[in-house]
């Protein structure tokens, strides 16, 4: 399926009128499917007799394509491509010449000619120049945007890690100050809480800075599985103790209900973020005195992990974002709990790697759901044949 007919703007300067003529006839009605970017293409052809009007008109208006003569009344074509042109990378400019010299090939290559047309040429052989341009065109445009989009979530991500970091590096060296100068006399005790919230702070920035490297390898997909057998029980009932401290000085219970017999080939790491983030996010985002209900089951040819708690519950709009990086539902009962909003980010993008799915169910005042479903039997030859093969040949 191809989007909405985009227009690419296309412009010819030779001053024979015979050449203008016969390329806007032969353009007139072309259009292209660029399979790439799932796009059509058509062109509007204009043109022009001479090199002083077509440079004046590229303040109001700027082809993406231009067929320009080499040789041209007043300024030349050279003389285009290496002023105006020149400064407009985005234009993708086909040499019209008859008098191609491999001197002057070169020179317009440098200079930043696409391509060239040999004087005379007939409509199949402009045809094909030109959807070469507009592929190029196309192509670069969106390496353009996907350039553009890679750093602004890179000054995004610079930010967001900079804010997260910045809170608990100044409290920790606010406690340290305080320590340092005996604020609370010279006896060590006095000090024990600053010690332990320093502790704690440091904890936090530990977690955060492993979740982005967890995040990044993901992502690049350089990080090697080890697949293996799983019980999914086992991997529950782990998620479940590393959380018993938390849950206990919350006053929060913890219940596990499995099918017996459910089981998954994956690697173990992975299925352990899965679990740990959602247990962990469940016993956080808790009322005191709550429940955390973890229930594994067998949906048809999935396995369902869900994990439902009695928190303080999301709105619609709240859930829309939830599973994007560095997201954290911040209003007055959870804005003081710490996190690194990547652990739900990397549950999606984990449970999508192995061909399943997450979803939440959330209401305010109530509590949350969260649902991950996973293909049943994943065989090895399922989860990422290529980094697999790394993990085979040691």
């Amino acid at each position: 399926m191809y989007s909405e007919l985009e227009t690419l703007k296309l412009a010819v300067v030779d001053d024979e009128l015979g050449i203008r003529l016969g390329v806007s006839s032969i353009l007139a009605d072309m259009t292209m499917d660029i399979p790439d970017v799932g796009c059509r293409i058509r062109l509007q052809v204009s043109s022009w007799a001479d090199g002083e009007s077509f440079v004046g008109s590229l303040d109001s208006n700027v082809p993406q394509i231009v067929l320009l003569d080499s040789k041209l009344p007043g300024i030349g074509g050279m003389e285009i491509l290496e002023g105006t042109l020149s400064k407009r990378p985005d234009v993708v400019t086909i040499m019209i010449t008859a008098y191609a010299t491999l001197e002057s090939a070169v020179r317009a290559t440098k200079l930043g000619a696409y391509d060239f047309l040999a004087k005379p040429f007939t409509p199949e052989e402009l045809r094909v120049t030109v959807r070469k341009a507009i592929h190029h065109h196309v192509l670069a445009a969106q390496a353009r945007r996907l350039m553009e989009e890679k750093r602004t979530v890179r000054f995004q991500f610079i930010s967001v890690l900079a804010h997260e970091l910045k809170s608990p590096i100044n409290a920790v060296d606010g406690y340290l100050d305080l320590i340092r100068n005996r604020m609370l006399g010279d006896e060590l005790a006095s000090y024990d809480g600053m010690i332990e919230r320093s502790s704690l702070r440091i904890a936090g920035m530990r977690k955060l800075i492993n979740d982005l490297l967890d995040l990044t390898r993901i992502e690049s997909g350089q990080r090697i599985r080890n697949p293996e057998p799983l019980v999914l029980e086992d991997l529950a009932r782990a998620a479940l103790e590393g959380q018993e401290n938390a849950a206990r000085e919350q006053g929060i219970r913890i219940d596990l209900t499995a099918e017996p017999g459910l089981s998954i080939h994956a690697d173990r790491m992975e299925m352990e973020m899965i679990f740990n983030n959602l247990v962990s996010n469940a016993v956080k985002y808790n009322r005191p005195g709550g429940t955390v209900q973890v229930t594994l089951s067998r949906r048809e040819d999935q396995v369902e992990v869900q994990v439902t708690d009695t928190g303080w519950g999301m709105s619609a709009e709240e859930t829309a974002r939830l599973f994007s990086d560095f997201v954290r539902i911040k209003n007055e009962h959870t804005r003081d709990i710490p996190g690194s909003g990547l652990g739900l980010s990397l549950v999606k993008k984990l449970s999508s790697l192995y061909g399943g799915s997450v979803e939440v169910e959330s209401e305010p005042g109530v509590g949350s759901c969260f649902r991950v479903r996973l293909p049943f039997q994943l065989s090895s030859a399922g989860i990422g044949g290529a980094v697999l093969k790394e993990t085979d040949h040691g």
